[in-house]
């Protein structure tokens, strides 16, 4: 090859880098944004698809706290006050509450629990024990991660203890059994505290982890096992 050949060539190959260095961060954009709009348009489907807790429609509206995650993966959770007409049934005031926090805030990158997840049941004992039943998807879908896993419980915790007082311990079950992890990490053998009467705490800022307590929560946890099985 001769030597101007050579010139050509090495002028070709250095424009073509040069229009790659250009074009493929413009169309990683691209793809960024499609992707956004893929997943924007499969949640409304999903939020579509949801089952909705029956509420009278007489119900008035009540502003209710949802605590999301803050959107900047700082491990906090944020308040977000919503109106919803809601029962003053504890149970499916409760239900309520949780499938709106399931449902997911606006902002995707806030969201605390998997887009696919599903409160399969909810029942209240009379000491103020609670135990929710969730689809697979709770612990399958969410990301492994210490962070993400106590994000998760403690915005449902916190939400409950906002929005439903009755509730004062929180079982957790996945498809009416008992696990022994979230997704490897927190331990869900366990019994949660939500009635937590953190005193003098300003909203968002409480004491991230909830602490976890023993009790007999056995004839809960037979109902939600019985059901299943119909």
């Amino acid at each position: 090859m001769s030597p101007q050949a050579r010139v050509w060539l090495a002028g070709g190959l250095l424009a073509a880098v040069l229009a790659a260095a250009l074009y493929f961060p413009a169309l990683w954009q691209q793809v960024r944004r499609a992707a956004q709009l893929t997943e924007k348009t499969a949640e409304q489907a999903r939020r579509e698809l949801l089952p909705v807790t029956p509420t009278a429609s007489s119900e008035p509206k009540v502003k209710v706290k949802m605590f999301w995650g803050s959107g900047i993966d700082d491990g906090m959770l944020k308040p977000v006050t919503v109106e919803l007409p809601l029962s003053n049934d504890p149970v499916l005031r409760a239900k309520e509450v949780l499938n709106t926090l399931l449902a997911g805030p606006v902002d995707s990158e806030a969201r605390t629990l998997p887009p696919d997840a599903a409160l399969l049941a909810f029942y209240l004992l009379p000491d103020g024990t609670a135990v929710a039943d969730f689809s697979e998807a709770l612990g399958t879908s969410i990301p492994s991660g210490i962070q993400s896993e106590q994000l998760a419980i403690d915005s449902i915790a916190r939400t409950l203890e906002a929005d439903v007082p009755q509730v004062q311990r929180l079982k957790i079950l996945i498809h009416g059994q008992e696990v022994e992890t979230l997704a490897g990490h927190i331990d869900l053998t366990q019994t949660f505290r939500v009635n937590t009467n953190v005193a003098g705490a300003p909203d968002g800022h409480a004491p991230s982890p909830v602490s976890a307590i023993t009790g007999p929560i056995e004839k809960a946890v037979e109902k939600v096992q019985n059901a299943v099985k119909r």
